[in-house]
């Protein structure tokens, strides 16, 4: 890399913002993609295309120098010499797939700028890998881009409305894609060394600030929220928008103002960073990789705090919200819940929707400026929490996004764009919460109470928090597409597709121990216990006849799974198919005939071999691929009979793929020498079950076939055994 010395990146001027009232024209909303003249309609999008384009370009005549290009403002993300390119890269890419082109500027930059622009963890982006090219390289290259974009939308045909699905959506996707990164590229320059950044007349900050006001409690009713939008909806969203999602919210308190500097300080000053009781799990390994002190953009100061902007320092502004990441934010209500003595945390994404819709708010007008700090109608910064009034509260919408407690999630007909397959589904992970209501640089899309934005937890933006007073626990729907290698392999395992023929296991079992219930049990089908249930195929299985079903396994991450299913009906998750490619998966209950059987499980965590008194009572027992991982089979087996009633069946499958990282040796009851000749398994299950249960049908080898790759499969045989308890 041996970039040219200090280049403009673009020569066009671009009029700096004003306050509302200004003579400046409005920075153009995301366009409605119906009407009858579709000439009108490309002059509408051209204008758009051209404003955003100029506009992202001014943000980078914010920097100082060259080598601010270069410089990485934080070390989990890529400098800004890759998103100066990228966001010109994505139009390319994206009017490939979409057949709106067929050929590529430079493909060396259209691969380097593709992708790189959320890490996965903390240090996974390896700067040595990239040889960068110059400024004016990139600004050459965007000129090439601004070229081919204008000619596809003045040349293209396409008719009204632009659906989801026509290549012409691929126009106002790269739009609306550059305006999100008109946002998270102000945040990396607002994380710069100062020295790289220059205020700038485009960007101007708020000159408005004073005394903060005393935060207080709104009361919120009891109210349904509906969310979700229809694919025909004649406007540009994002994939995660469409579908449906209704939910019946409890009443709660919202606070009337954001948290601001001053409200934060509390906790500053009273040691919240330094008191680990505050802090969640994930919170503390954030705090102690950042060493995190106070908020990121407060800078000490002998004199007293400073607060970093965009391109500058200023004296605090102590009435301007806080500025924090969400663990951050989690941290503040864990420690004004225990200041307090009231439930105090964030607020749900449902329940963030019913405050906006208690106030009453409609998305920003296209004629008029946003009566909120929103779509950069008023400055390049926040502005005093006091600004804008939206019905009993304050800056609803604009100012600082809110952070939920809710991590992104699919709505109920979710389904990924054509042309986009990772905008979203990479966020289905259980790490990125869900921010909404926009901040001062949130534009477009993005401004639109639809939008659904997320970010890892330890990520910043202009964003900070509203705080809510609620005795409802922070309910989620099921939101992950599950990522954890055995997790999905196990969700596959239970509910996805067959593989070279084989039944799938856990509902062979489950109907062996009905039709065996039915023959050798008790007569009764009252409970049922799924003792290693996973992710509770079985369970749901066995539903179809006991009257009630528990299922426990070890994992709380499995449990989680079957709970979701039984909460929502669907689990969705990624399956490896080959070297880094994966392939997305969701599954239902409903489409496996299970529908009606949610209602008769439930799922805890136990251990097998030390379970809950209160786990008594049952008609059958099921133990799945479960004693040849136990630490003490011979415990499990003395302890099992107590749990089912006379005359009650146990069911044991496994491999018995006996390995001393799951059982001491000493522990096995069987696979091995005793007396000289060969004690199987069966031979320890017969010896240690026989004062109690006689053995009623089996040994049955039961196969199964557990996916690991698209062309890799586990075949393997579980044996299974029958027994019934003596009256």
């Amino acid at each position: 890399m041996n970039p040219a010395s200090q280049a403009t990146p673009s020569g066009r001027p671009f009029p700096a913002s004003a306050p509302t009232g200004g003579a400046v024209p409005l920075f153009p909303r995301t366009p409605l993609l119906a009407g009858s003249d579709v000439e009108a309609k490309r002059a509408e999008l051209l204008h758009y295309f051209h404003a955003t384009f100029d506009r992202y370009e001014s943000l980078f005549e914010v920097l100082a120098s060259d080598e601010a290009y270069y410089k990485k403002p934080i070390s989990l993300r890529h400098p800004l010499i890759f998103y100066f390119g990228h966001t010109a890269t994505f139009f390319i890419n994206k009017f490939m797939l979409a057949g709106l082109i067929e050929q590529r500027i430079d493909p060396r930059l259209e691969s380097m700028f593709a992708v790189g622009v959320d890490e996965m963890s903390w240090d996974d982006l390896d700067d040595a890998r990239y040889d960068w090219p110059t400024v004016v390289e990139v600004a050459d290259y965007r000129n090439k881009v601004r070229a081919v974009v204008d000619r596809v939308i003045r040349e293209t045909p396409f008719t009204l409305p632009i659906g989801w699905k026509a290549p012409f959506w691929a126009v106002v996707m790269g739009i609306e894609h550059e305006r999100i990164h008109l946002e998270t590229s102000s945040v990396l320059m607002r994380q710069h060394a100062l020295h790289y950044v220059k205020p700038h007349p485009a960007w101007p900050p708020c000159a408005e600030h004073g005394e903060p006001p005393a935060n207080g409690l709104v009361d919120i009713p009891a109210g349904t929220v509906t969310l979700g939008r229809s694919f025909d909806e004649p406007i540009y969203g994002w994939d995660n928008e469409y579908g449906t999602h209704r939910a019946e919210v409890p009443a709660f308190q919202a606070a009337r103002h954001l948290v601001t500097n001053r409200e934060y300080l509390g906790f500053v000053e009273a040691g919240g960073y330094a008191d680990d009781s505050v802090w969640d799990e994930e919170g503390l390994g954030w705090k102690r990789y950042a060493r995190a002190e106070h908020p990121t953009f407060w800078v000490p100061d002998t004199a007293g705090w400073k607060l970093r902007l965009m391109a500058e320092e200023v004296p605090m502004r102590w009435d301007w919200p806080v500025e924090v990441n969400c663990l951050e934010a989690r941290a503040f209500c864990r420690w004004k819940a225990r200041e307090t003595g009231q439930p105090v945390r964030l607020p749900t994404e449902d329940e963030w929707n019913r405050i906006h819709d208690h106030v009453g708010l409609a998305d920003v007008p296209h004629d008029a400026p946003a009566k909120a700090n929103l779509h950069l109608d008023h400055w390049a910064s926040s502005c005093p929490v006091t600004r804008f009034a939206h019905g009993d509260l304050f800056d609803v919408v604009g100012n600082v996004w809110q952070w939920c407690e809710t991590p992104t999630y699919p709505f109920d007909g979710f389904d990924v764009h054509p042309i986009y397959d990772d905008f979203t589904t990479p966020t289905f992970d259980d790490r990125h919460g869900i921010i909404k209501g926009g901040s001062w640089i949130a534009t477009g899309n993005e401004s639109r109470h639809a939008s659904r934005y997320a970010f890892r937890r330890h990520f910043f933006q202009h964003a900070g928090l509203r705080y809510i007073v609620s005795e409802a626990p922070a309910l989620n729907p099921a939101s992950t597409y599950e990522t954890d290698a055995l997790l999905s392999q196990y969700a596959e395992f239970h509910y996805g597709d067959e593989a070279f023929g084989v039944p799938n296991f856990p509902k062979a079992l489950a109907d062996i121990a009905i039709s065996a219930q039915r023959r050798f049990g008790n007569g009764r089908f009252g409970r049922a216990l799924d003792l290693g249930c996973a992710t509770g195929r079985a369970s749901f299985e066995l539903a179809r006849a006991f009257e009630r079903v528990v299922g426990i396994d070890f994992s709380a991450r499995f449990i989680q799974a079957g709970a979701k299913l039984a909460e929502t009906g669907a689990l969705r998750y990624t399956l490896p198919d080959e070297g880094e490619l994966v392939t997305y998966h969701e599954r239902r209950l409903d489409a496996l005939g299970l529908a009606e059987t949610a209602g008769r499980v439930e799922f805890w965590q136990g251990d097998a071999c030390n379970l809950k008194d209160v786990f008594t009572g049952f008609d059958l027992i099921l133990a799945a691929n479960l004693i040849d991982r136990l630490y003490s089979p011979r415990r499990f087996l003395a302890d099992v009979t107590r749990r089912l009633n006379p005359g009650g069946l146990l069911l044991l499958a496994s491999p018995y793929t006996w390995l001393e990282e799951h059982t001491k040796r000493e522990e096995w009851i069987g696979g091995f020498k005793k007396d000289g000749e060969s004690y199987t398994t069966l031979d320890g299950l017969k010896d240690l079950l026989a004062a109690d249960f006689e053995l009623v049908q089996g040994p049955q080898a039961v196969p199964f076939v557990i996916r690991e790759t698209r062309r890799k499969h586990q075949h393997t045989l579980s044996e299974l055994t029958l027994w019934r308890k003596r009256a």
